[in-house]
């Protein structure tokens, strides 16, 4: 059902049973996939792709022109996946041509009221982010991270796999997986069990990645030591996704 009072431009593409709510605006370029639930005064506009079976809540601002001073205009684009919710006064913003003209979203996400994600952002998949967590631009964001409500993380960082961030987290370099964040400026506070055992890792996961969170993080060593100890502790593929993490960091890594 599309609400009469909706603005929806001639070139939008919208998919089959879609529910458009009042004073919605979708603007020219969209595209809306079947079954997209759409709330009252959103605002749609730019390149932007919506997959199927998303909802998206009231006054939110999809595919908007990032908040970039050196933006002049130009055709850039912002992808979201499927299945994802998307709550009230969230904000996404499309990309910029010097980041890669591209925002993109994964699949099963849940984004909380007043959400804000900038340009050049790439979220992964099955991600959860409490009310007012925000990304600054070009940031990336693993599958399964969890973001508490008004964490905020700088420009060019990451965040890896299977982590969560505390209330208020400011995260000024990159967040390893697995790993807990807290404070201001955010600091490491062990390995997420919780949210691992949730995920069905094995005890044997969860004790490897303890190890290794102890002999990186607690042995007072300098990072390149820490990481030639993490080297030689076996193949585990979740050991090996954070060695592979912290070996590429260019920010540096929270510690």
């Amino acid at each position: 059902m599309i609400h009469e009072t909706a603005i929806i431009d001639g070139s939008a593409s919208i998919g089959d049973n879609v529910t458009v709510g009042p004073y919605c605006i979708i603007g020219p370029n969209a595209s809306i996939g079947d079954d997209c639930q759409i709330g009252p005064h959103t605002v749609i506009e730019g390149r932007t792709s919506i997959g199927a079976n998303t909802k998206i809540s009231s006054f939110a601002a999809i595919g908007g022109a990032p908040q970039h001073s050196g933006y002049k205009g130009e055709d850039t684009s912002l992808e979201i996946g499927e299945n994802n919710v998307i709550r009230e006064y969230c904000t996404i913003s499309r990309g910029t041509a010097e980041g890669g003209s591209l925002t993109s979203i994964g699949d099963n996400n849940f984004f909380m009221a007043y959400v804000h994600i900038a340009h050049d952002c790439h979220v992964g998949s099955n991600t959860i982010f409490a009310n007012a967590a925000s990304l600054a631009g070009h940031v990336h964001v693993g599958d399964y991270a969890v973001m508490g409500g008004f964490s905020l993380v700088h420009q060019h960082c990451r965040v890896g796999t299977h982590c969560i961030t505390g209330i208020g987290a400011v995260c000024l370099l990159d967040v390893p997986p697995y790993m807990i964040v807290a404070g201001n400026k955010a600091e490491t506070h062990g390995i997420n069990v919780k949210g691992l055992r949730r995920r069905n890792f094995t005890e044997n996961d969860v004790l490897v990645l303890k190890r290794a969170y102890k002999t990186f993080y607690r042995s007072d060593l300098s990072m390149k030591e820490g990481l030639a100890k993490l080297n030689s502790m076996g193949d585990n593929p979740h050991l090996l996704n954070l060695i592979g993490f912290l070996n590429t960091t260019e920010r540096g890594v929270i510690r």
